[in-house]
């Protein structure tokens, strides 16, 4: 029987334009192109795995032309849009459905300024959940970065109780490996709210 969902945040419920913000950055800054393993340091910050500082530091010492505002006003372009009727799907998931809801989320220092900013209704969405949780500061507790295993502890489930939903095809497979059941949602060609209306037969 599923007892959880577990939602990872991401473009699960915020529409993000890497594409626009990297093309956005080449134009108005004149970069050449960004490296790769600028993109791999960008995933570890995403993991909450280096700090704000050091991943700041990172950009600045690849493109020595740009100022720390002028990263973060590139970072902030890629977070585009929190579309308003995802929070009254996960009002009324939570009003009706009988599972516990989780959100796991890589919110970082950046993300919470953008936030802060345009989204005016992002504690009321948090306030939806059951439990809340800062992937950066679960590696903060867990340095092997095993997520999983500490939302399950902490809740006191099993991963055959929960399904966990994101959009990330490489969560999903580590999820999968665990026997979790899992959504992967492709946020180019679906939204979790029509996801769930297809998915009603497994509750």
């Amino acid at each position: 029987m599923i007892k959880a969902l577990i939602f990872d945040f991401g473009n699960v419920f915020i529409n993000l334009d890497i594409e626009g913000a990297q093309k956005f950055a080449l134009e108005k800054f004149q970069i050449d192109s960004l490296p790769e393993d600028i993109l791999a340091f960008n995933s570890l910050y995403e993991q909450g795995l280096i700090s704000t500082e050091d991943f700041l530091n990172s950009y600045s010492e690849n493109f020595p032309q740009l100022s720390k505002e002028e990263l973060i006003e590139i970072w902030n372009f890629m977070l585009k849009d929190f579309p308003e009727h995802r929070l009254d799907f996960i009002k009324n998931l939570k009003k009706e459905s009988k599972y516990k809801l989780i959100l796991l989320s890589n919110t970082n220092d950046l993300h919470i300024s953008w936030i802060n900013q345009n989204v005016p209704f992002y504690n009321d969405f948090k306030n939806c959940f059951d439990a809340f949780y800062l992937s950066h500061e679960i590696n903060l507790v867990k340095p092997n970065n095993n997520i999983f295993e500490f939302l399950l502890n902490e809740n006191n489930l099993k991963p055959d109780e929960c399904f966990f939903i994101d959009d990330n095809q490489s969560n999903i497979e580590s999820a999968h490996k665990l026997k979790f059941s899992t959504w992967h949602i492709n946020p180019r060609d679906e939204d979790v709210t029509t996801l769930f209306e297809t998915k009603k037969s497994l509750f």
